[in-house]
């Protein structure tokens, strides 16, 4: 079977999903043969027009293929990009499914997850990210927005991005000691063992020279982690200017922002009451505590507050590339984490979406 990505005759056929300007991300659907092993040896002896072409577009959408099992999955990821890795520094409380394949976030439904690139704060964030959908939610919901952040640094505010530019970005994270529970937090992280996988301080602290992160332990057993980053940075591959951070997750005025636009979303009771209770919560939080007592949050580099006016900014660059396609059982989407960002909208009912990445 002959599979070919452009003018395809027997093979998956291309189509684009649009959300203002760009191609992103490129679609690969299924046509005459959807089976695994297919794709699989597609992807093998295309592998350079793949990663090129994911590369330009910065993501691909495979769809119409018969993904059903973790495995499936772990075998077309590999097919892209065989450098698969297992260890997660990220925010996120993720189930282990294969050795490589996880559960993509189990952070309530309830709750979007800004746009980021995976791991962006890390010494090595990986450079590739793929998902796979294996249970669909309920129409209008549970998307995972993509967004070029190419075009994020190149619409945002030229003062806005020359303030980041300069100074960079200090970030905080507070977790908690295992065992320990805070109902009352909405915000609060997994606990360090869960994120480090060790009980072991002294490993903590070897991974966290490793990863330019400061470790302070709390008299309760807790872990602040204070880390700085740039802001932006040039792509590996094409040397283009790419937005590539987490203020827009770490920011203490991203709960209010970032459920407020999904009320103009989607304008809905569930939405409305959600977005007054995130505000209701930041200001709160905000009133009541020390920003570095927060579980996360971020200042410029130099310890200044970044205004929530320029957090605006960044919100609105974000917004205006945004790209919401809906998922379908057995999608397989792959990124360029170094070009191309993620979130994921709320939802109702079931969803399962698991992740891997390179």
């Amino acid at each position: 079977m002959t599979m070919e990505m452009t003018e395809p005759r027997t093979g998956p056929t291309r189509s684009t999903s649009y959300r203002s300007q760009g191609e992103l991300p490129l679609v690969i659907h299924a046509d005459g043969n959807p089976g695994v092993e297919s794709l699989v040896a597609w992807l093998t002896s295309q592998a350079d027009h793949v990663r090129e072409q994911l590369t330009r577009h910065g993501a691909i959408l495979f769809r119409g293929f018969d993904v059903t099992e973790a495995n499936d999955f772990e075998r077309i990821a590999r097919g892209i990009d065989d450098g698969l890795q297992n260890e997660y520094l990220g925010l996120s409380p993720r189930n282990a499914i294969t050795d490589y394949v996880f559960t993509a976030s189990e952070i309530p439904s309830l709750f979007p997850i800004p746009e980021h690139n995976e791991m962006s704060f890390v010494s090595s964030p990986p450079r590739s990210v793929f998902f796979w959908c294996k249970t669909e939610p309920a129409a209008g919901s549970g998307e995972t927005p993509l967004v070029d952040m190419r075009r994020v640094y190149k619409d945002l505010d030229p003062e806005v991005r020359e303030r980041f530019e300069k100074r960079g970005i200090r970030i905080v994270r507070n977790y908690r000691a295992p065992g320990q529970q805070r109902p009352w937090d909405l915000t609060q992280l997994k606990p360090w063992v869960d994120m480090f996988q060790t009980t072991d301080r002294a490993i903590v602290e070897e991974k966290c020279a490793r990863e330019n992160f400061t470790p302070i332990w709390g008299d309760d057993n807790s872990l602040k982690l204070l880390s700085s980053q740039p802001a932006v940075k040039a792509h590996p591959r094409t040397g283009e200017m790419v937005w590539f951070n987490h203020a827009a997750v770490f920011h203490t005025s991203n709960g209010d922002g970032e459920l407020r636009r999904i009320f103009l979303l989607r304008p809905s009771i569930r939405s409305f009451l959600a977005w007054i209770a995130g505000k209701t919560f930041t200001e709160a939080q905000r009133r009541l505590r020390n920003p570095d007592d927060l579980p996360m949050h971020c200042t410029y580099g130099d310890g200044t507050v970044i205004p929530d006016s320029d957090m605006e900014a960044v919100r609105d660059a974000i917004w205006k590339n945004l790209v919401i396609t809906p998922w379908q059982n057995g999608d397989v989407l792959a990124i360029d984490n170094d070009s191309t960002g993620h979130g994921r909208l709320p939802f109702v009912g079931p969803r399962m979406i698991a992740v891997a990445w390179a």
